[in-house]
């Protein structure tokens, strides 16, 4: 368990961080890094990369999320969520799911989402959460995003509603729930969450660090949760190169492929006849339309 990535279910109450410091000192690894932060209250998947694999995170990073959590109504916080103060409250009688129904499918869509003051975006290397937590005015940061789906996946009961949602990478959750509270008019904040997918892995397929820490074989208790660098699915094509364009690439030199199924400035993976991956490159010329191209290697594994 050296190079490749590692799917953790990440326990309530630990930042991201906390998860990567504890596996480095439990596989006694320093390259190490993860592919999107989920807030300490949040629990879920969390992929790490590990050695080589680090060097992949940019492109693993933007994959598409699903959460499944819980909006609470008529209750609004400083952080959007129940760790936060409680800042206004208003009676939820006459809030229907009909209306929060419609106001999901409201959410749904493409357009620029404000992040929450208490988040550790940095302005001139102060987090956002340090200038709140000081009373000083946080800065309004706008960035675009999409909701692919958003509905509720239950009744409401007791101000507690369920929900499913997926998005782009980047997306803040909670900014969801309180631009829900404020559509409808009753406010509203991230009562829990919990992620289910990152692209392509699944919570499911995770493991608990505590079942890390418990067992004596990492690797066996790991199981579907370790991922080997040369099994790890990248966001675009791949090629297949013969020995000597092999020695090409690990040398940092262009080669010709053929059969390229991609177009002038893609990524694409490049493997040899051993299906190991060699690196990471980017089509810099197509030759006429039978797909040939010359491939610039960029990210040189081996």
């Amino acid at each position: 368990m050296r190079d490749g990535l590692l799917l953790v279910d990440k326990e309530p109450g630990c930042t991201s961080h906390d998860v990567v410091q504890r596996a480095r000192r439990l596989l006694r690894q320093r390259k190490m890094g993860h592919c999107g932060t989920l807030d300490p209250g949040a629990t879920g998947l969390l992929v790490l990369t590990l050695g080589k694999a680090t060097r992949l995170t940019r492109f693993l990073i933007n994959a598409p999320k699903v959460y499944s959590g819980t909006v609470r109504f008529g209750e609004t916080t400083d952080t959007y969520d129940r760790d936060g103060t409680v800042t206004a409250r208003r009676p939820i009688d006459g809030l229907a799911q009909e209306a929060i129904e419609s106001a999901m499918e409201g959410l749904v869509g493409t357009y620029e989402q404000t992040a929450p003051p208490y988040s550790a975006k940095k302005v001139k290397g102060v987090k956002y959460y340090e200038l709140a937590r000081r009373g000083e005015e946080v800065p309004e940061a706008r960035k675009e995003i999409t909701v692919f789906e958003l509905r509720s996946e239950g009744e409401l009961a007791d101000g507690l509603l369920p929900f499913r949602l997926s998005c782009t990478s980047g997306t803040y959750v909670r900014s969801i729930a309180h631009e829900l509270g404020q559509v409808l008019g009753y406010g509203a904040h991230l009562a829990n969450l919990r992620r289910l997918r990152v692209g392509p892995f699944r919570v499911e397929d995770a493991v608990t660090m505590a079942r890390l820490e418990e067992s004596e074989d990492r690797s066996v208790a790991a199981g579907e949760a370790w991922v080997p660098f040369d099994r790890i699915p990248l966001p675009f094509e791949g090629a297949t190169a013969d020995p000597q364009q092999e020695r090409r690439i690990i040398h940092g030199q262009t080669v010709l492929l053929r059969q390229l199924d991609c177009e002038e400035g893609d990524w694409i993976k490049l493997t040899n006849q051993r299906s190991q991956v060699i690196a990471v490159g980017t089509v810099i010329e197509r030759i006429g339309d039978a797909g040939v191209g010359v491939v610039q290697p960029r990210i040189v594994f081996r």
